[in-house]
């Protein structure tokens, strides 16, 4: 299975931005990881749509949007429009999830569904044949610079085993306190798509995304 690196600019540098995202892509990433929050859903606010309008603009990563908001259905047209290409967004924060896969799909984007720590695999079950990528919390969302949950990592093995035999090409993707350190743990777990922020931009990002990327394609 191809493995992703999808780099998260909520650690990157403000001022930088626009460099620290070239810097990633010459590193070799694939996507880039946008986390929307409400400041409802979770306590933080984050990015809107300009920013997203910005990126789409200078880069030629996936778009990877994370949807930390309360009845994500009222933004889907907006994100889309805006330049999401995959758009994950919380099942507990839906009412109705299956009308917000159905729009999503609509656009013509990847969708993703998210759950939270708490939230067990077996929650997804019906939507698992709709989606394109699950993706597991590996920290409480709402902020960047956590360290991941290892029992966090049983419901990835528990979900990539479940697609498996329902033969579903199905990424799973890994959000929250990744790090070289860990990456082997979290892809033996079976997950192909990797978020990491901190990992990332905390240091050199090119180099870091290189060292990663190297890491995941031998994995391959």
């Amino acid at each position: 299975m191809k493995n992703y690196l999808s780099p998260s600019i909520l650690a990157a540098d403000f001022w930088n931005l626009g460099e620290q995202i070239r810097a990633a892509e010459r590193g070799g990433a694939s996507y880039l990881h946008v986390d929307v929050m409400d400041g409802v859903f979770v306590p933080s606010i984050s990015f809107g749509m300009p920013v997203l309008e910005a990126l789409k603009r200078k880069t030629t990563l996936l778009l990877d949007v994370h949807l930390m908001i309360v009845e994500p259905g009222r933004y889907i047209e907006t994100m889309a429009s805006m330049g999401a290409d995959l758009i994950n967004f919380h099942l507990e924060a839906a009412s109705d999830p299956i009308s917000v896969i159905k729009k999503i799909r609509s656009l013509g984007k990847k969708v993703g569904i998210t759950i939270k720590p708490a939230t067990p695999v077996s929650a997804l079950d019906p939507y698992l044949e709709l989606v394109d990528m699950v993706l597991i919390m590996t920290v409480e969302p709402g902020f960047g610079g956590q360290s991941l949950m290892p029992d966090c990592l049983d419901k990835v093995r528990q979900l990539r085993q479940k697609v498996t035999e329902m033969g579903l090409a199905l990424d799973i993707e890994v959000d929250g306190g990744v790090k070289e350190s860990n990456l082997d743990m979290v892809l033996d777990a079976g997950a192909n798509v990797i978020v990491a922020g901190s990992a990332i931009f905390g240091g050199n990002p090119e180099e870091r995304t290189r060292i990663f990327v190297e890491k995941m394609e031998a994995r391959e």
